[in-house]
């Protein structure tokens, strides 16, 4: 009997009752190998010593202080760390709770922007199909994700157009080289923009890694820098959601740093606080904060928890432990086992389609067909039968369907802590290769 109202509530779940390193054990003693961080969230683990230890003293300190009364030196300690390493000029982090909260600010920073500096017209947003913002209504608005759009498309915000994903996987022709596929997606943003009429858009937003909803996408060579040139030929803001890929979790702190290409707004949560508090941010250029502070002086928007003295401290030691205790180049290291371990497993399996990722951010895609890249039929859940398999094997990962167009494909997400070894590795390839040899014995 339970009174929570869980996201699944038919599903009978274990209770997690402590957490080991990359180990969540549940009541019953049953450990799980957290290959997947929850959602490529625990970045460091369930037992980072310095993180608990920053929290506790934080709370012995003060626990809360209303952002509209105070700032707080943890709040301000973050936010020095995350604008040092800031690419571009990225110069000051408006601090909430999480990712959606992150996407929901940007979003309205955005809009703000332009009417403080007298173009109130910009109202328009273009985003990607196939991509994930945040479950907040504008952030769902913004989002390309059609399982989780459709229910709720009446209540969604008008303005939103969206383009192509960056897929080479499956939308690159036989005859395109990759650096051509990425400027004739990339170009589909101009085309929105001139329909739509120039000055009438507001802002792109973009994975630069595409996360949950298609598995780990990293953009091709060249397309965000084309992308960025767009934007700045129309005068449209560059919005980065990072929420899942970044802080690390591709192998530089922000995951668009790889690409050569900064933003005007970046959204970051996950792997900033690292699961031990709830977390978000926005960094933000100093040409969108100055034109807040010479205009009215008041960015309209807030959130109760923002600047939350406790999860700013929690934030705080997680960034600076995965900068002083090298797991940026850990991740790196790492990121190349886990990449040659799924290759190993998986590369000549017959329903494995692609092996793709950066760092310690991968996917494989499962396909009916390798040949052809026909997708298992969505009703047989292939995902949820591979979550189910690995589950029973001690194996937390992250499988989603509608990995193609919202509805058809499948793949699975592993994102470990940047704290892992290389026998952790093998024992993800060889627990996850039972678990989808198993899935997909029952659908046969």
């Amino acid at each position: 009997m339970t009174h929570v109202f869980h996201r699944q509530p038919l599903n009978d779940m274990p209770t997690a009752a402590k957490g080991e390193g990359i180990y969540i054990i549940d009541t019953n003693g049953k450990r799980y190998l957290d290959a997947s961080g929850g959602a490529a969230v625990s970045c460091l683990g369930h037992s980072y010593p310095a993180v608990t230890r920053a929290i506790k003293e934080q709370i012995d300190a003060i626990a809360f202080a209303h952002s509209a009364f105070f700032t707080n030196e943890a709040m301000e300690g973050l936010a020095d760390i995350l604008i040092d390493a800031a690419p571009g000029d990225l110069s000051y982090a408006y601090l909430v709770s999480g990712g959606s909260e992150a996407v929901e600010a940007a979003l309205k920073l955005a809009r703000q922007y332009f009417i403080e500096i007298g173009e109130p017209q910009r109202r328009n947003l273009i985003a990607r199909r196939q991509s994930y913002h945040g479950n907040t209504i504008g952030a769902l608005s913004a989002g390309g994700n059609f399982l989780r759009r459709e229910p709720f498309e009446p209540l969604l915000i008008p303005g939103v157009r969206h383009i192509a994903p960056c897929y080479a996987y499956r939308d690159r022709t036989p005859d395109e080289s990759e650096k051509t596929y990425g400027q004739r997606v990339a170009d589909e943003l101009e085309a929105v923009i001139i329909e739509l009429g120039p000055g009438t858009v507001a802002a792109f937003i973009v994975e630069p890694v595409v996360g949950a909803t298609m598995g780990a996408v990293p953009p091709v060579p060249g397309y965000l820098k084309r992308i960025r040139e767009i934007c700045d030929q129309h005068g449209v803001l560059l919005i980065f959601d990072e929420v899942m890929c970044g802080m690390g979790r591709t192998g530089s702190l922000f995951a668009c740093e790889q690409e050569g290409v900064a933003p005007d707004l970046l959204a970051i949560a996950k792997g900033l606080g690292a699961g031990y508090q709830p977390i978000g941010a926005l960094l933000a250029t100093e040409k969108i904060y100055r034109a807040i502070c010479d205009g009215s002086g008041f960015f309209q928007h807030g959130h109760t928890y923002m600047g939350h003295p406790a999860a700013c401290a929690a934030a705080l030691a997680v960034q600076q432990s995965i900068r002083d205790d090298g797991l940026l180049a850990r991740v790196c290291v790492m990121g190349e086992a886990l990449k040659l371990a799924l290759i190993n497993r998986f590369g000549n399996h017959r329903n494995v389609g692609d092996i793709r990722g950066r760092g310690l951010f991968r996917a494989i895609e499962l396909v009916a067909d390798r040949t052809t890249k026909a997708p298992f039929d969505a009703k047989l859940k292939l995902h949820a039968r591979i979550k189910s398999e690995a589950m029973t094997r001690g194996l937390i990962c992250y499988p989603m369907g509608g990995t193609i167009d919202g509805k058809s494909g499948d793949h699975v997400l592993l994102a470990p802590p940047y704290i892992i070894t290389e026998d952790e590795i093998d024992l993800i390839a060889e627990r996850l290769g039972a678990a989808v040899d198993a899935a997909i014995a029952t659908v046969e």
